[in-house]
């Protein structure tokens, strides 16, 4: 028999807690903020939106939280999820690197977005709520909170981005046929949604105004809280399964990664594979891998944005997080990858850049495409458009160690499938698919538009 290309665990090795790397972070982050007050918010200001079990995760400093046996038992769905050895394709870079994948792809809803979706919903479910509404770009995390809800017996309202709803209708039916009822954003339900349109009629949409028509409906309707598919750190505690599975699959295959990478829109799904390792490193109890976020060049938070206090949308109705940011106002080009066109990243991850642990790089959408491609060929797995800018980073890296004649070990997340993104790579193949550029212009714009902040 050949070497090992998987490494499966069985379900009894999900894992029992979600790891919260703010028990081992250096200095803290800084505080989320009262838009009215500029003063630190506290649970009673979030309660509108969230259930209040949600918000004790999201200030918790605990290291471990306990995932409940409910959401465990769902996770058996399918969790634990496989680590791959990407041999095919080492061989085709001809690099000594070993490449490690990690597929989320195998979920339900094809994506790494079922992890929080569905211990939101059950939280949601446990204080009595009856819907949830939230915002989605390519439709990954909509389809998940849909199942989710369905799962859970929660009606779901789904403001999806309108340059996302257009070019990708079977996501929007997969939401639909799990129960929920998908809008495109802007829409004339909210009062936010008609403003924009009465301001421009064909506006692409942006996750910014979604975010803002999914908050307005939340904060009308006592019987409706709001579910954020990243950018929280509830949510990116959620993702820390993806890490510590990984761990223990490394550890069969005797290896422990040199790289950490991971496709970053809002941060969740790169922190569920870099936060427990970077936790690790922290605690002093491994080495420290190099870490890379990797975002298009035509939404750049990480390596364009400014680190400043920003609403995390454009109608400006949620609170000032301090996080890497292209200004609220900033709508992006309409490329493939909806999920990362979003004007903020995480406060977790941005503040983990400022403290230097981690790195972040960004590349244009026919470069990542063109990385996917040799991927599926060798591995036969289709990416999704998010996923390409890891499968490019990782492709990236090693040649690097091809050139420097390093056996280097590199792991990164494969965080969904493109089955439902097949129109990109029909442009792909077509020529049609063209690197696009943010405007310059409406980016200085949005950032003196940023708040003002003692």
């Amino acid at each position: 028999m050949s070497e090992t290309l998987k490494y499966q665990l069985d379900e009894t090795r999900i894992p029992k807690i979600w790891y919260n790397i703010q028990a081992d972070l250096p200095k803290p982050p800084p505080p989320v903020l009262h838009p009215g007050t500029k003063q630190p918010v506290g649970p009673d200001d979030l309660s509108p939106l969230f259930p209040m079990a949600l918000i004790m995760q999201e200030v918790s400093t605990e290291r471990e939280i306990e995932i409940p046996e409910p959401v465990r038992d769902i996770y058996r769905m399918w969790r634990p999820t496989p680590l791959f050895r990407a041999r095919a394709l080492e061989k085709k870079l001809g690099t000594p690197a070993k490449i490690f994948y990690k597929y989320e792809g195998v979920s339900p809803a094809g994506s790494h977005k079922p992890n929080t979706a569905i211990p939101q919903a059950f939280y949601n479910k446990q204080e009595g709520v009856k819907r949830l509404s939230t915002e989605t770009g390519a439709g990954q995390w909509g389809s998940s909170l849909a199942l989710a809800g369905s799962l859970f017996g929660l009606e779901v309202i789904v403001y999806q981005v309108r340059v996302s709803y257009d070019q990708k209708p079977y996501r929007r039916a997969l939401m639909e046929t799990y129960g929920a009822n998908c809008l495109p954003s802007p829409s004339n339900t909210t009062d936010y949604g008609r403003k924009v349109l009465g301001e421009r009629p064909d506006h692409p949409g942006s996750l910014g105004i979604a975010i803002s028509e999914a908050v307005e409906i939340a904060a009308k309707d006592p019987q409706t809280k709001y579910a954020l598919g990243s950018v929280l750190n509830h949510v990116l505690l959620h993702q820390t399964v993806i890490g510590q599975e990984a761990m223990e699959q490394l550890a069969m295959a005797d290896a422990w990664p040199d790289v950490v990478i991971g496709c970053a829109g809002g941060g969740s799904n790169f922190a569920g594979i870099a936060f427990p390792f970077i936790g690790r490193g922290l605690q002093g109890k491994a080495k420290k891998p190099r870490i890379i976020a990797v975002e298009p060049t035509a939404c750049p938070s990480l390596t364009r944005g400014k680190y400043a206090y920003d609403f995390g949308d454009t109608g400006h109705m949620t609170p000032l997080v301090k996080m890497h940011t292209l200004g609220s106002s900033f709508t992006p080009p309409g490329f493939h990858a909806g999920g990362l066109r979003y004007h903020g990243m995480s406060a977790l991850v941005s503040h983990l850049k400022e403290l230097g642990e981690i790195e972040a790089v960004a590349y244009q959408q026919r470069g990542c495409f063109d990385a996917a491609v040799d991927f599926a060929r060798c591995e036969g797995i289709v990416p999704a458009p998010e996923a390409t800018h890891a499968v490019k980073a990782a492709t990236d890296e090693a040649l690097r160690c091809k050139r420097e004649g390093k056996a280097e070990t590199i792991l990164f997340n494969l965080s969904g499938h493109g089955h439902f993104d097949m129109a990109a790579y029909i442009d792909y193949f077509s020529g049609k698919l063209q690197d696009v550029a943010y405007d310059e212009r409406e980016l200085a714009k949005a950032m003196v538009d940023l708040p003002q902040v003692a």
